[in-house]
């Protein structure tokens, strides 16, 4: 359970584990806030970044760092990325980040492993 603020929550980043998933490892946090309808992550998406798509979970990518000619792949756009780019993908978008990055991830409602689907 993140340390409270009366009644706010904080997390520090560092100090959450690291989790595999379709685009490399992520650090997700509030999943246990009742009062906050989402989750956040932060992702290291990694070369290997599958493309994938979600039924029910809206995500909003905000780009921390990011090789150049990074790219996010929206169902048959590619769509140039650098720092402070941020990107709403809604259900049903597949999407795939490439090129190695850190990425501020905001999913609504509250991610759910078993909403990541796959062609």
């Amino acid at each position: 359970m993140p340390p409270r603020a009366g009644r706010c929550h904080v997390v520090d980043f560092s100090t959450i584990p690291g989790v595999p998933c379709p685009c490399g490892t992520a650090r997700r946090a509030f999943a246990d806030v009742d009062a906050f309808p989402g989750t956040v992550h932060v992702t290291e998406i990694s070369a290997a970044a599958q493309r994938h798509y979600h039924r029910r979970l809206t995500e909003t990518y905000y780009i921390l760092e990011c090789e150049p000619h990074a790219t996010i792949q929206l169902d048959d756009e590619e769509v140039p990325l650098k720092p402070g780019v941020c990107v709403v993908i809604p259900p049903g978008v597949r999407h795939r980040a490439v090129g190695k990055m850190k990425v501020l991830i905001v999913v609504l409602p509250k991610f759910d492993p078993d909403d990541e689907w796959f062609d």
